[in-house]
């Protein structure tokens, strides 16, 4: 290392992935974009993220071999809100809706995101100007209770919060009084209408606060044990950076958290401007457009796991597709095809790897059976989480958690009907239980083409998968090698089909997704048909994650351009988490409940005015102090702020009428390291 990298202030990137944790040590000294000193990975370790964290950052600090005191920044990006969006997973929460009906339930998704979780009505709420209707909270106070003793946290989401949140604050605060649990009010998430939307955002946060509180607790631990007095930030999902303290208070907006700092760490490894980058991790394919430099952004709010949220994120798809998909026939047909993902597998290289004999004997008794089973090469163990999570159990789900230790047991052993099959389902979405089984990253283990698992552990795998009938009643494929090859043709083949449909997408076309798998089909079909169809991509793929070199070796002739894939695609989510920005913004909106009177809605304040214009200046006024106070909290110290406005007006008989006004304060800045 140079006398001038080691002058230099170092900094500290880590991405906390589904399967992978990363680290990369990175200097400012070095060229235009700096250098990277030195890089590593580590398995994730849900049970303790600490564990995880540990392995990748240590090996990191050793090849570089840096005193730890010189790091001066830290920053993380990781993929843990996105995936358990994805899968489903997350804590029990109960959801507070003021001055709904249940029929408001209906809209947008939130029936379906609430699922068996509890939720209370009360009356309340306010009008499209922030006048209250009359609020009566002895509903909630009364369930308090028993809520209190089954659930991790509250959601609390009051008609036209946005115009005037005092309802939602009063509901906060009584239930922090009476049970101290983290509570989530929607207006501190987004200003924007849409109630049900909004109350659904809110029920996702509130889910994910103690997955991130977690993680947060778990880095700084680390960090203070390593003697690394540096602030520790955290991407947000549109690129930005964040304090730890800010995101443990909003971790919704970190879904899409490591795709939004791959794409900053690929256009920092590239150069290139514009690009499509297909990130493929352990549980998740996240696609994005890169357009003169910047990622497209989702002013509608990002979309994941099927719901729309009101989060402002990187305009990214995320399909269920990784390395560690699980692997699975489709139903019913002659000739049954490979079907992956959208649930993550620990895969079974990766369980004989760590539990040996436990695994490996199991499945030589399943293979020594005459015949297939429909549970064969399937396992499930407890991840690990804090026994208080597991909190809210029907009597069936208790029963079988309990049957279920922290070393895999074969499913064939543990279920004995269709209805526990279920129940174990319910576990796996509470993130109490993992299911081991057949994934790609076996298939590549079989073929040699990974090796940093058990091999021979993925090969028993894949003869068990080998052996499943297809409608004829034959084995489905003659070798594990043969079963293996079609597992990873169909993930490059699925791949090249979602960047297509985001492609389309992003076109404005209907019928994206048909469209991708007609086009990739006649691709790859030795006889095409009659119509000839191509498509090719304008702008160049980027290829990021560790199995990305792999994966995507013959992508370039299914998407008609090339595909780069950079030397540190392993590690382009943790660069990119340190060569960012922090970035927040604040909204306040003026609106005329009557001639004459001009009300302010700011923060969690409503105030009136006589006048337009001075309304309007105290609105700007209240929206940079917002701004600038955001800023300090989200790290950093020197921020440059940029206001603008936007005016709803009309004209009647000649004369100017306001209807509204939307005012935004914007602050950016790098953020704050030590000294």
């Amino acid at each position: 290392m140079t006398a001038k990298t080691k002058s230099s202030p170092l900094f500290l990137g880590i991405d906390t992935g589904g399967t992978y944790t990363d680290a990369v040590l990175w200097s400012e000294a070095g060229g235009p974009n700096g250098k990277v000193l030195a890089k590593a990975k580590a398995l994730t370790t849900r049970h303790d993220l600490a564990v995880g964290i540990s392995g990748a950052v240590d090996a990191v600090l050793q090849k570089a071999g840096t005193d730890p005191a010189a790091i001066k920044l830290v920053s993380m990006s990781t993929t843990l809100a996105t995936n358990a969006l994805v899968e489903g997973q997350g804590g029990r929460v109960a959801l507070v809706m003021i001055g709904f009906s249940e029929g408001d339930l209906a809209r947008d998704g939130l029936k379906a995101a609430l699922g068996t979780d509890p939720v209370v009505f009360c009356p309340g709420g306010h009008d499209v100007h922030g006048n209250a209707a009359k609020l009566d909270l002895s509903g909630l106070e009364a369930a308090l209770p028993e809520l209190g003793a089954s659930v991790s946290g509250f959601a609390v989401c009051a008609y036209f919060a946005t115009r005037n949140p005092a309802h939602e604050l009063a509901a906060r605060d009584l239930i922090r009084e009476k049970t101290g649990l983290p509570v989530t009010a929607s207006h501190e998430l987004s200003a924007k209408l849409g109630g049900p939307r909004r109350a659904l955002t809110t029920l996702l946060n509130a889910r994910l606060i103690s997955m991130i509180d977690r993680l947060v607790a778990a880095t700084e631990g680390f960090l203070a044990a390593r003697g690394i007095a540096a602030p520790l930030m955290v991407v947000r999902g549109d690129g930005a950076l964040v304090s730890a303290a800010f995101a443990r208070q909003r971790p919704i907006e970190t879904i899409l958290s490591g795709p939004a700092a791959s794409l900053v760490g690929a256009r920092h490894m590239t150069g290139l401007d514009d690009a499509v980058v297909s990130d493929i991790g352990g549980t998740t394919t996240d696609v994005a457009v890169l357009d003169k430099g910047r990622p497209r952004l989702d002013p509608e709010g990002a979309t994941v796991g099927g719901f729309r949220t009101m989060v402002e994120a990187v305009a990214m798809r995320t399909f269920g597709l990784g390395g560690d998909s699980e692997v699975a026939l489709e139903d019913g047909v002659l000739s049954p095809k490979i079907l992956l993902g959208p649930r993550r597998l620990v895969p079974l290289a990766l369980a004989g790897m760590v539990h040996g004999e436990a695994v490996t004997s199991e499945l030589e008794r399943q293979l020594r059976a005459p015949n297939p089973g429909r549970m064969d090469g399937r396992f499930a163990v407890r991840t690990g989480v804090p026994e208080r999570l597991a909190a809210g159990l029907t009597a069936p789900e208790a029963r079988l958690y309990e049957a279920i230790g922290s070393v895999p047991l074969a499913l064939d052993r543990l279920l004995t009907s269709n209805a526990q099959n279920a129940t174990l389902n319910r576990l796996v979405s509470r993130g109490l239980v993992h299911i081991s089984g057949f994934t790609p990253s076996d298939a590549a283990h079989v073929l040699g083409k990974q090796a940093n698992w058990d091999a021979a552990t993925a090969r028993l795998g894949a003869e068990l998968f080998a052996r499943k009938r297809d409608g004829r009643g034959q084995f489905i494929a003659a070798t594990p090698e043969a079963i293996s090859e079609r597992v990873l043709l169909t993930l490059t083949r699925w791949s090249a089909e979602y960047i297509l449909e985001t492609a389309f997408a992003e076109d404005g076309l209907d019928g994206a997704a048909t469209v991708a798998h007609a086009l990739v089909q006649r691709a790859v079909d030795a006889h095409p048909g009659i119509a000839r169809l191509s498509v090719a991509l304008d702008r160049p793929v980027i290829g990021l994650g560790a199995s990305a070199p792999l994966h995507y070796a013959g992508l370039a002739e299914l998407v008609g351009n090339g595909c780069v894939v950079p030397e540190d695609t392993d590690v382009a989510n943790a660069l990119g988490a340190v060569v960012g920005q922090v970035r927040v913004s604040a909204e306040a909106r003026v609106s005329q409940p009557k001639e004459g009177l001009f009300r302010v809605a700011s923060g969690e304040t409503v105030r009136d005015f006589v006048d337009e214009a001075a309304a309007i200046a105290a609105a700007e006024i209240d929206v940079r102090a917002i701004a600038a106070g955001r800023a300090r909290d989200a790290g950093t110290d020197s921020a440059e702020i940029e206001i603008a406005s936007e005016f709803r007006v009309s004209t009647v008989e000649g004369q100017r009428m306001f209807i509204e006004a939307h005012v935004v304060a914007v602050a950016s800045g790098r953020p704050r390291i030590a000294v």
